[in-house]
């Protein structure tokens, strides 16, 4: 498989060596040693500190994705209402995954580059009253950040649980659980924390475990299995050891550098590329610089290029960024500023290509 020597895809990040490192340790078996549940406990704690909350934090193996089936599935049951806020693919997915669970589904869609406005939320959700709310802090397809924590204070006046999937924007952005009342926030691995694709986290409140304890599921991505399970010192399955040495790595590195550098490093490779971009004539999907994310940014197809060879433009110089999903497919390409690629030196390589590319 070839490799480019400037990677900005949009996650999974490049994952530094010193991470690697820890997936060539031999380990026993994670669910009988008690190193590793003083190890799970001591990265539940660093997420705590990362994601600002005091909630419990459950650490489980798989993608990203299997936070957001968790949370729906562990929280809601068929016929329950879900709202779900959505000015991207993956707000509006959340959506489409609640209905395909048989539950009642209200998405409100934002116009392009937008995010709904705060009223419009809150008089559908006074009048739907749904159990939860489901929202994309970064909403990587269209390289939007999105206000949550008004949502917070929405759900409460509904009684109902907000859901926040911040998977793309938590170490590289300010993310604030509990301030913001977010009562599932959503994490994976393979962003921020520059991490392989192989754990996904949930941050819990206490209300979210009386949601799981009423509906009790009890499948491989449910929440409720991890209430007790660490304290107990008996889990649902069998960890991936490896993978939790590398998060504990990736964790201490985040706070060693400090939250605040870490947000100042991403919003200045994030504000440099969208000078850079904007010097050769290319516009951001982004209607209002506010809603611009510092972990990724997201461009229109220049005019007289397709995706696919401007892909191919950019391959040939050993560069590689992302193309977009759904309704965006072809018409937005995607340069991952996240993690190990908020690096200066690397956007000003990446920007540099294009730059000679476009001509």
């Amino acid at each position: 498989m070839k490799t480019y020597s400037v990677g900005l895809v949009p996650g999974p990040v490049s994952v530094p060596e010193e991470f690697r490192r820890a997936y060539l340790e031999n380990f026993a078996s994670a669910d009988l040693e008690e190193d590793f549940f003083l190890l799970y406990e001591e990265n539940e704690r660093l997420l705590g500190q990362m994601l600002k909350t005091k909630n419990s934090v459950v650490i489980q193996s798989g993608e990203g994705m299997a936070a957001l089936w968790g949370a729906l599935k562990s929280c809601l049951a068929p016929g329950d209402r879900l709202l779900a806020v959505s000015n991207g693919p993956f707000g509006r997915g959340f959506g489409e995954m609640g209905e395909g669970l048989g539950m009642e589904v209200r998405i409100i869609e934002a116009p392009d580059g937008e995010f709904p406005g705060v009223d419009e939320i809150r008089t559908e959700a006074l009048a739907f009253r749904p159990r939860m709310i489901t929202a994309i802090h970064c909403e990587t397809p269209s390289g939007l950040l999105n206000p949550i924590a008004p949502l917070g204070e929405i759900a409460r006046e509904a009684n109902a649980l907000l859901c926040v999937d911040y998977v793309a924007s938590a170490g590289g952005a300010d993310v604030r659980t509990d301030e913001w009342g977010i009562d599932l926030g959503l994490l994976g691995s393979q962003k921020a924390l520059s991490l392989l694709p192989d754990l996904t986290m949930t941050a819990v409140s206490d209300r979210a475990w009386r949601a799981a304890e009423r509906v009790n599921y009890q499948g491989y991505e449910a929440l409720l299995p991890w209430k007790d399970g660490v304290k107990n010192r008996y889990l649902p399955y069998t960890h991936n050891w490896q993978a939790m040495s590398a998060l504990n790595l990736g964790l201490k590195a985040l706070l060693k550098e400090g939250l605040d550098a870490s947000f100042q490093r991403h919003e200045k490779a994030a504000a440099y590329c969208r000078e850079r971009l904007a010097a050769m004539g290319v516009k951001i999907y982004p209607q209002r610089e506010e809603l611009s994310s510092p972990t990724v940014t997201a461009a229109l197809v220049p005019a007289g290029w397709t995706w696919e060879r401007l892909d191919g433009a950019l391959r040939e110089k050993g560069m590689v960024v992302g193309g977009s999903y759904g309704p965006l497919a072809g018409k937005v390409f995607r340069i991952g500023h996240m993690g190990s690629q908020a690096d200066m030196g690397l956007v000003k390589k990446g920007m540099d290509i294009l730059e000679e590319v476009l001509g």
